[in-house]
């Protein structure tokens, strides 16, 4: 319910009363919950602009409409308003705010330490001695620079491990055919490939003009020492360099390295591109796709620019912007990203020559990706409007929740939720129930455990607990809906709940009520969005009641040894990677861990090995 006007008009006159100096404005519902977060280098003229009777954008005026009251901060600095703003951002996750991916979901690349170094993908960034680059679009992006790196390099993709390898077996094809230097023939030194991952290293900070530049000089040093056959590896490398360049999409000089941001939005949708130009290619981009309900505009560029960058952990000198950022807020920001990066940072944006044309690319590639959005978008919003006609819903069914159960016997009772917001899944919301008070294999009790559990957290303020379904789907029959509809009248909660019906082929039949079935095969559309929500469900539950199961199984399979318990086992589990490392591990490997001893070394090692 939006406010009145007099209502609006208080809240006009305390914004009035509001400094001329850098803050930050938090608006709040009729709850008391926020709902968006901003900053201003002019408390007073920004927050009194939300009130006052002008024009606004349709995503502004409906956040407008739903503030029932603000709070503020006060900061001596812009750049102090800034960091507190995505503090603030993070803490709270505003409905109306950008919010990026969660920093635990970016895949990174690693050069692990040690006398042989790997490449290898990694979700976490530890506190070790290993090098972390990124991170990245995603696992195909980083998979596929893993690979090209150690192809031109002819740096190891096995799963040896060195020196502890050295000379054990015979060397792979891959040694044989010149892909790999092969370090298990032991004729690679430590120091030549430490070389090669200096190499690698500035491949993935983009330097290949540097990289080049260094095997240059070091072919050189190879002829003048009469070294031929090192000096034509240099020679083969530089080449293999050359063409991996040519294959990138050149954009500039090749010692440009910039990130070009662009920007594009309407009424449905908006999106931020961003490529990531380093030795004059792109070497990766990534589009950040923002619904109706998220405000982004010029004025969000700057808490955009921090909260993307806090995750990186390499950032250019130059930053461009198709959009027109305000001078204060740019210094600010430019302040705040020299300080992460540890070198100054510019952020512009150009107005003419071959900058304003990269800035005109992005942001052409940010309109397409909003027109492809408002294409799907139309065609999911039809599905759910028939699906709402079929089942005779009360409200549009902008969220959907599905519930399965997964089980091994009586053992790992598992239920999986899933979530579908305006027709498309939303991983992060998943959710798993390792079910507690079902003794036995049965099905109706736990779903009605798991369903208890989730709905109990509808009065949570934030979290997605908090937002309420509009429909309930079950991977079951009328038995299962029944179930359901008694658990609600008891929670006194009015919310449609339909079963998702299989045939005899264990593939979507229909949909049911207690009482009926209601057919879907001839509304192909509703029947391929049910069909797609009946098997993520089940594939969600599933992999997770398997990943349970592999857990106890790996785990006490290493517990029945004599002297290992579970903080051993895990020790031992994390130290080489899964069972299978333990098994390859040798005794001495085994006793080099901290906590094993060299008895228990010996009984693990014996256990494995009968």
């Amino acid at each position: 319910m939006p406010v009145t006007e007099e209502h609006r008009a208080r809240l006009l006159e305390r914004a009035n009363s509001l400094p001329l100096t850098p803050g930050v404005y938090i608006m709040k519902d009729r709850t008391g919950q926020i709902i968006y977060v901003g900053k201003s280098r002019k408390l007073k003229n920004r927050v009194s602009q939300y009130f006052q009777k002008s024009e606004k954008h349709i995503k502004t005026a409906r956040m407008v409409a739903a503030v029932h009251d603000f709070e503020y901060f006060l900061c001596d600095t812009e750049i102090e308003a800034l960091t507190l703003e995505n503090t603030l951002i993070k803490q709270h996750h505003p409905k109306y705010n950008i919010k990026l991916k969660d920093a635990k979901s970016y895949p990174y690349i690693k050069i692990t330490d040690g006398p042989y170094p790997r490449l290898v993908m990694t979700r976490k960034r530890e506190q070790d001695r290993g090098k972390y680059f990124g991170p990245y679009s995603g696992t195909k992006t980083v998979y596929h620079i893993i690979d090209t790196i150690n192809r031109t390099l002819g740096l190891p993709s096995c799963n040896r491990r060195f020196p502890r390898d050295i000379g054990k077996d015979r060397p792979c094809l891959y040694a044989q055919m010149g892909r790999c230097c092969g370090p298990c023939t032991g004729k690679v030194t430590e120091e030549a490939y430490g070389e090669l991952i200096t190499l690698a290293a500035d491949l993935l900070r983009g330097h290949t003009a540097k990289a080049k530049a260094a095997l240059t000089e070091q072919m050189y040093a190879y002829a003048e020492e009469e070294r031929f056959e090192a000096a034509a590896k240099c020679r083969d490398t530089i080449q293999a360099l050359d063409r991996l360049h040519q294959k990138q999409t050149v954009v500039a000089s090749p010692e440009t390295e910039q990130d070009v941001v662009g920007f594009f939005a309407d009424d449905l949708c908006a999106c931020i591109s961003v490529f990531y130009i380093r030795g004059g290619a792109v070497t990766d981009k990534e589009d950040f796709l923002f619904g109706a309900e998220r405000i982004v505009d010029e004025e969000s560029m700057g808490t955009f620019l921090c909260e993307h960058y806090s995750v990186r952990t390499e950032i250019p000198k130059t930053i461009l912007l198709s959009a027109v950022m305000d001078e204060e807020e740019r210094v600010g920001v430019e302040t705040f990203l020299s300080q992460r990066a540890g070198h100054r940072v510019t952020v512009r944006t150009p107005e003419r020559g071959t900058n304003k044309t990269l800035c005109d690319l992005v942001s052409s590639n940010a309109a397409e990706q909003v027109r492809q959005y408002g294409l799907k978008a139309k065609h999911d919003e039809g599905v759910l409007v028939r699906l709402l006609e079929l089942l005779m819903l009360p409200d549009y069914p902008q969220r959907i929740e599905a519930y399965d159960i997964s089980n091994v016997g009586s053992e790992h009772l598992t239920a999986g939720m899933i979530v579908c917001e305006d027709g498309k899944f939303a991983k992060a919301d998943y959710r798993y129930f390792k079910i507690k008070t079902v003794e036995g294999t049965d099905d109706y009790a736990s779903m009605r455990e798991a369903l208890s559990r989730r709905l109990a957290h509808l009065e949570d303020r934030e979290g997605a607990f908090s937002k309420r379904p509009d429909l309930i789907l079950l991977d079951g029959g009328k038995g299962h809906v029944s179930v359901a509809r008694e658990l609600l009248a008891e929670m006194e909660l009015d919310i449609p709940v339909f079963g998702m019906v299989k045939d005899d082929f264990h593939k979507t039949r229909a949909l049911c009520t207690e009482e009926e079935e209601i057919s879907i095969a001839r509304e192909q559309a509703v029947f391929t969005f049910i069909y797609r929500i009946q098997e993520e469900v089940h594939r969600f539950t599933v992999s997770r009641m398997d990943a349970a199961k592999r857990k106890t199984l790996t785990h006490s399979s290493l517990t029945k040894i004599k002297g290992i318990g579970d903080a051993k086992a895990k020790v031992l589990l994390k130290s080489f990677g899964g069972l299978a490392g333990v098994k390859a591990a040798s005794e001495e490997a085994l006793a080099d861990v901290k906590g094993i001893s060299k008895a228990d070394a010996r009984n693990v090692y014996e256990a494995l090995h009968k």
